[in-house]
């Protein structure tokens, strides 16, 4: 193993979902697909089953991890082509549908509409929605909204139907308008809740050129975290003192040091004020992506009440 571990604070996703529960006033659905982004779909969904109306997952798979957990509504995001239906109702997971052939199909595990207001990928285009809801008998819609024109287009679509709808992920969460009857929160649920850390294993004083790139520094760190476990540049805190990230390898990677940084030092690579928009920023990416992919560092642990949750 690398050292590195992943420490994901139940307690912290709680109070996040209770904020959005608080602030929006809606059910909320809880989005723990990837595997809760990384930070394990079993145990976050038991933490928060209380808490939340329902979850989204993408495939009947992942519904499967989450059923022994919970009663709620499960909603499965993802193409169900080649799935028997009796799988969908034997787990109690309704499946999103946009087509007539699929609503047809699935009608018994009663399917959930995806309506198309301009994400063009598994939704059903406007001119085929009655077409849709009829072939699946569906009463409850859905779209994958980035901006509240995408909420107005979906109420449009959709009008007079009297279909439960939601629209609002994470984004949106502060648009009133976009709350429609539910919310579906991923990152917001999981902001702060997870601790990566990993050790320094060397500090050296440099005698030239360093590393593949041969970069200069006149002291730096070694940790044994690299670019498979999802690291890229960017900082990293020692100590509690932002350092850069001076070279990434396949598993290990150079970082910056003070002065009275030593071996055995705790490298923080998310959390302690570190957080997944800065590193998403740094990296020029999504808070989602960023938070994924170092949730793969290392040996994940769950905390709740401070207290070992397994995991």
């Amino acid at each position: 193993m690398n050292g590195t571990r992943v420490i994901v604070d139940l307690d912290r996703i709680r109070a996040n979902v209770a904020g959005i529960m608080k602030q929006c006033a809606v059910d909320v659905i809880g989005v723990v697909k990837a595997d809760a982004y990384g930070l394990g779909a079993l145990l976050v969904a038991e933490a928060i089953d209380d808490l939340v109306a329902g979850f989204c997952v993408f495939g009947l798979l992942e519904a499967a991890a989450i059923r022994a957990v919970t009663k709620k509504t499960i909603l499965s995001l993802g193409p169900s082509e080649e799935i028997d239906v009796e799988k969908f109702v034997a787990l109690g997971v309704r499946p999103s549908v946009w087509n007539t052939q699929e609503a047809r199909r699935l009608r018994k595990a009663r399917p959930i509409l995806c309506v198309d207001t301009g994400m063009q990928r598994f939704a059903c285009p406007p001119e085929n929605v009655d077409a849709v809801i009829s072939a699946g008998e569906i009463d409850e819609a859905f779209t994958h909204a980035t901006n509240i024109e995408h909420v107005k287009m979906l109420q449009s679509i959709v009008d007079g139907r009297k279909l439960r709808l939601h629209a609002a992920a994470s984004s949106l969460l502060g648009e009133p308008a976009a709350r429609l009857d539910a919310v579906r929160p991923g990152i917001a649920m999981y902001r702060g809740a997870a601790r990566i850390v990993t050790p320094l294993v060397e500090v050296r004083s440099a005698r030239g050129p360093v590393g593949y790139t041969g970069f200069g520094a006149d002291r730096f760190g070694v940790i044994v975290c690299g670019y498979s476990n999802g690291l890229r540049i960017g900082s990293c805190l020692i100590g509690g003192m932002r350092r850069p990230i001076l070279e990434i390898g396949m598993q290990s990677a150079y970082v910056g040091v003070g002065p009275d940084d030593r071996v055995g030092d705790e490298v923080v690579l998310l959390g302690d004020g570190l957080s997944e928009a800065e590193i998403a920023r740094e990296w020029n990416c999504s808070e989602q992506q960023a938070l994924t992919s170092l949730a793969r560092a290392g040996v994940r642990s769950h905390v709740r009440r401070g207290i070992n949750a397994g995991g």
